[in-house]
């Protein structure tokens, strides 16, 4: 049976190179966005699904109408999410919040929404997308490490709650990559950012999907509530 794949940011960097390397593969797409559009045409295995994730009513719909597609969800990838960079004395409360919600919130959301129907199934797999520098820190970025630290503990939870079920949860913390929000930082900074890790090199999508991949195959079922981390040794 070809696993549903729900890719929540589907139409940002990271969550659409992603969805094109998973539309080689077998499986049926759930990709959602929320203002701009998707750039993988709609086909029998591949759907788009609107929905603002920070209102819990819109994920249920957006839930909702993913079952009565394809009938069934196996995999949740949370990787929805935003920067807005400010030192945290000058980080406005509406900024805060709206990281929080769309970072944090959202995969809380998503992931309370689709549990009813992978623990029916008694099987499933969530997986959150997070950063190396919510284990770090890095400077003009409190919310943003803070929301990305959120789901390394709401992953833990998440697993101890729901490894009766066959559901594992786990987060990846990711480094720099070549696509997404690297593409807001300067030139000149963006060196310094290769430089200071050890690999010397942006990380590649491949990397996070062919991990993924190993994630949702049945041998990888007793592996829930880690945190793995794909940084080119940036953090250890």
């Amino acid at each position: 049976m070809e696993k549903v794949i729900l890719i929540t940011g589907a139409s940002g960097g990271m969550g659409g190179a992603l969805a094109r390397l998973f539309k080689s593969a077998d499986v049926k797409l759930a990709l959602h966005f929320n203002t701009n559009p998707i750039d993988i045409e709609p086909s029998d295995s591949v759907a788009h699904f609107q929905a603002d994730l920070t209102e819990q009513e819109g994920v249920d719909k957006m839930v909702s109408a993913i079952l009565e597609r394809f009938g069934r969800i196996d995999v949740i990838v949370n990787n929805a999410g935003i920067s807005k960079s400010a030192m945290s004395w000058k980080t406005e409360s509406d900024a805060w919040r709206e990281t929080m919600a769309i970072n944090l919130d959202a995969a809380f959301y998503v992931s309370k929404a689709a549990i009813p129907i992978m623990r029916k199934q008694k099987s499933g797999r969530i997986i959150n997308i997070s950063s190396v520098v919510a284990q770090t820190g890095f400077i003009g970025t409190a919310a943003y490490a803070a929301s990305k630290a959120g789901l390394i503990g709401l992953t833990k939870t998440l697993a101890k709650e729901l490894i009766g079920s066959g559901i594992t949860v786990n987060v990846l913390a990711l480094g720099y990559f070549n696509v997404g929000m690297i593409a807001d930082v300067p030139e000149d900074l963006r060196k310094q950012v290769v430089e200071s890790i050890p690999a010397k090199r942006l990380g590649d999508p491949a990397t996070v999907y062919e991990t993924i991949q190993w994630l949702i195959t049945e041998e990888a079922g007793y592996v829930t509530g880690q945190t793995v981390n794909l940084n080119g040794g940036l953090y250890s």
